[in-house]
């Protein structure tokens, strides 16, 4: 094995100079004159996480005629999409909407803020980005904020024999300015500002108190003393693994929860030392609350939290305040940011002595998604070549699995012409005759628990990676692999609390599986249609059959070279592989030469890719002339001519090369289709 020099690589990787930057240290008057340069490293912790959200950009696009903004905040870009939340921008908007309005003091910086929805909805992701955004702000110049330690070169008592004491709250260095010269200072350094203006609220902890009280006396009541001799202020990195400025809290079972854990507790060791177990030196500001301050504290599942640490949320929310032990009320200043499931929040609604918690919660709904397109985003992060290179995912497969985790979750239409895969077709942007944007809008008003209940995007990736671990030798997966996984599964899945639940979700495997075999089958009739001559060839024929018809004329038999009427069976046979009625045909002839003469007039020439609907037809005739040619059926036998195998191999490749499929995937594609087919004519006969 070669030598290994670490130093290149530190070299190349590591800049001591940034090192530097982010451990600044310097006076009172140093951070005084950085203020000055820029307010905005004075703001609290909502404004912070506000600008922190807007720093990655916004993009708009419309839905539904109304403008929907996208924070590309949530597309993760701190950490390659990882946690990137999808389809749920409608309520992300509600968000950080909470977050300006609390930036600007309008009120919600009071408030707890709790996300609710069903398990697997992304509720911890969107908590594991505000932590994740808040550590990264803090590392850039845009985010920078600072704090203050105490030092004391002859190591004092008042100390406790050190030199350094770090402010144990991470406290705004402003706040040691004494209140009754705040009020002046703040008017002085605001005058003229046109953006972020200055702010003090509260004073600095238990511990900090003391000590400047002690430093006073010493001093004679010099405060400039004090801060000159005995403060430095120094930049503040917020780190959850550090446990600085960013704190998570998890309930535990009643019997070893205690309010400790959010306050802090009194320090026993300390207490021989400092004489006192009310010595705020003696006590550790270590409780969650204490440590998450200048920055923000994740409750996760809050609401089964026990009534005693409710009752902490309260003060900490409304009066930004916490009470530790044998200590007055301690300011604080931190987003509170709680998650809970569905029937926890029932429970608390239905607690009428949980009333004043309520009053201060503000809830943001974090749906399931039920936009099909972005329910696939969700897996093509977690499975695609570049992280499964050993197994080729055969075309629709993420997407089945998707459309029926999505299908679970839509309420059923009340429209009885309309059916819950159409609407889910509808909810993706497809259209529907009879359906425009307000009629789609109007179905998503009227669908109220829609996107609360059903599958969870989890349940699914399990399922994935079960069918990856039983198949992946195979090196390809398939769709019939994911079914499998997915209905076996059903049995055993703990949120399954209903045979009529069972029954619903396997009704909508069906009813997906039923849609994948019309995909597949319109994967091979686009394979086996796509020689452009012969659809050419088809195309110029129909359409001197429809102008002879519509212009009462003969058509000239290239074959007998005499002339005959037009070939009604012929055009049939194309316009009802479209569903033209009867009834509509002459309109929809009529339509197509219009169009045609429209087109000579602007001295354009027809195509039939021009019109949707007609090359859609060609493609169904052709496939239908040709499929019997090329026996597709004979693929399923074990007996392949070889003039049938060299058409087989032609369609094989042009489904590797258009569609997506290997080798694998392509021969399973063509064995289903035929074997539909094969059934097809045994129905028949």
């Amino acid at each position: 094995m070669a030598q290994i020099d670490i130093r290149s690589f530190m070299n190349e990787n590591y800049k001591i100079a940034d090192f530097a930057h982010l451990n600044w240290e310097g006076s009172f008057q140093d951070y005084l004159d950085k203020v000055a340069k820029d307010p905005k490293i004075t703001r609290n912790s909502f404004q912070r996480v506000y600008d922190m959200i807007m720093s990655f950009g916004t993009s708009t696009y419309t839905e539904y005629k109304k403008e929907i903004t996208r924070y590309h905040f949530f597309d993760d870009p701190i950490n390659n999409g990882k946690d990137a939340v999808f389809g749920i921008d409608v309520h992300l908007m509600k968000f950080v909407n909470f977050f300006k309005s609390a930036a600007m003091g309008y009120g919600t910086e009071k408030r707890v803020l709790l996300l609710h929805g069903p398990v697997g909805s992304a509720k911890s992701s969107i908590a594991r980005l505000l932590k994740k955004g808040l550590e990264h702000y803090s590392k850039t110049d845009d985010g920078a904020l600072y704090t203050f330690e105490w030092y004391d070169a002859e190591e004092s008592e008042i100390l406790g024999g050190q030199k350094l004491f770090p402010s144990p709250m991470h406290e705004e260095p402003l706040k040691l300015i004494p209140v009754d010269v705040r009020k002046k200072f703040i008017e002085t350094v605001n005058k003229g500002l046109d953006g972020h203006k200055i702010n003090i609220k509260g004073e600095v902890s238990p511990a900090d108190r003391y000590i400047m009280t002690e430093y006073l006396k010493k001093y004679e009541g010099d405060w400039l003393k004090v801060m000159d001799r005995h403060i430095r202020v120094r930049r503040l990195i917020l780190s959850e693994k550090d446990r600085v400025g960013i704190g998570t809290f998890q309930p535990k079972d009643e019997k070893n929860q205690d309010s400790t854990e959010l306050t802090g507790d009194i320090n026993y060791r300390k207490i021989a030392q400092y004489g006192s177990d009310s010595d705020p030196r003696a006590f550790n500001f270590d409780g969650e609350f204490n440590i998450a301050n200048r920055g923000i504290i994740e409750f996760i599942e809050m609401l089964k939290l026990d009534v005693a640490f409710l009752y902490d949320l309260l003060g900490a929310s409304q009066e930004h305040s916490i009470k530790p032990k044998k200590f007055a009320q301690t300011d604080i200043d931190l987003v509170i940011l709680g998650h809970t499931n569905e029937p926890e929040f029932r429970k608390l609604q239905n607690n009428e002595f949980m009333e004043a918690l309520r009053d201060r919660t503000v809830k943001i709904d974090v749906p399931y998604i039920t936009r099909l397109d972005n329910e696939v985003r969700i897996y093509q992060r977690d499975f695609n070549a570049e992280k499964i290179p050993h197994v080729h995912i055969a075309p629709h497969t993420l997407d089945m699995a998707a459309m029926w985790a999505v299908l679970t979750r839509l309420e059923e239409p009340k429209k009885a012409d309309l059916t819950k895969l159409q609407k889910m077709k509808l909810y993706n942007g497809k259209t529907l005759p009879g359906y425009n944007e307000d009629n789609v809008k109007e179905l998503r008003k009227e669908a109220i628990r829609e996107g609360l209940e059903g599958i969870s995007p989890r349940y699914i990736q399990d399922k994935i990676s079960n069918a990856l671990v039983k198949y992946g030798e195979s090196g390809s997966l398939n769709p019939f692999m994911i079914f499998n996984e997915l209905e076996s599964g059903l049995k055993h899945h703990s949120l399954i609390n209903s045979a009529d639940q069972l029954d619903t979700y396997r009704e909508m495997l069906a009813m997906t599986r039923q849609e994948y075999e019309d995909i597949v089958k319109n994967d091979v009739q686009k394979a086996i249609s796509l020689d452009e001559s012969a659809i050419e060839t088809l195309c110029s024929n129909y359409i001197d059959n429809v102008k002879a018809y519509t212009q009462k004329e003969k058509v000239r038999n290239k074959y007998t070279n005499k002339l005959e009427d037009a070939d009604e069976r012929f055009m049939r046979s194309i316009e009802e592989k479209i569903d033209i009625a009867e009834s509509r045909k002459d309109d929809f002839r009529r339509e197509i030469m219009n169009y045609i003469g429209a087109l000579a007039i602007e001295g354009k020439k027809f195509d039939y890719k021009m019109n949707e609907r007609l090359h859609r037809a060609l493609e169904l005739k052709l496939f239908e002339d040709q499929k019997d040619s090329i026996k597709l059926t004979s693929i399923i036998s074990n007996v392949v001519d070889k003039e049938t195998q060299e058409k087989i191999d032609v369609i094989k490749a042009r489904l590797i090369k258009n569609y997506g499929y290997d080798e694998i995937s392509a021969t399973d594609a063509l064995n289903y289709v035929a074997s539909i087919f094969a059934k097809g004519d045994s129905a028949k006969s």
